[in-house]
């Protein structure tokens, strides 16, 4: 590669998530449906026909924002239910890196809770095919762990989603608690705890 290429590709992807990041901000006041990408241009400073050499529609670019919100996050949702610690060890240390994550990335936790029943088809299917990816990466450490033995990979499949759909509730909660007083959060916290503790008793009567 050129170093005139190089630096053409360099200034098309910082464009690239410029406009990325712009929309992530706009969005903080209303869904996808209803944003127009001359918005989201004029928010970049660039001319609304540079808008399609990176992205096909306002549709395509929210299934890119998908992808940043959600893709780095396997590894992550991997960690909070694979073996070896102690329940309630793994339960705190769930909470603590939802609440931290939450801290980090407002914006796109807010994204991916309001699209994930918005209006836009493509969006909703990539969120649901993330989630779907969650749900079989925590099947699989679930299977690990000698808790599962006797377990059906039916049901290992349904826990697997009862974590990862409780993992978005607990994200919700600390969202809408992220401005709060202290004692709210810490609040907040020990509702997430509970709750997934909720899940791990029953996970281990489950074949009673």
């Amino acid at each position: 590669m050129s170093h005139t290429s190089g630096v053409r590709q360099a200034q098309k992807q910082r464009t690239r998530q410029a406009l990325l990041d712009a929309a992530l901000g706009l969005l903080e006041e209303q869904s996808l449906s209803s944003l127009g990408l001359r918005e989201v241009t004029r928010a970049v400073g660039v001319a609304p026909t540079a808008f399609y050499r990176h992205f096909r529609s306002t549709a395509d670019l929210g299934v890119a924002l998908v992808e940043e919100a959600l893709g780095s996050l396997h590894a992550m949702i991997r960690t909070t239910v694979s073996p070896g610690e102690d329940s309630d060890e793994r339960i705190a240390r769930a909470v603590d890196l939802i609440a931290g994550h939450v801290s980090a990335y407002p914006a796109h936790v807010r994204f991916i809770a309001r699209e994930r029943h918005g209006g836009v088809q493509p969006v909703r299917e990539a969120i649901r095919d993330q989630l779907a990816r969650f749900a079989g990466e925590v099947k699989a450490e679930l299977a690990k762990d000698p808790l599962s033995a006797g377990w059906s990979d039916a049901d290992l499949l349904m826990l697997a989603d009862l974590y990862v759909d409780q993992m978005l509730i607990t994200a919700s909660l600390f969202l809408e608690t992220l401005d709060a007083p202290e004692e709210e959060r810490r609040r907040a916290a020990r509702t997430a705890t509970r709750q997934l503790r909720l899940i791990s008793i029953g996970r281990r009567h489950w074949l009673d």
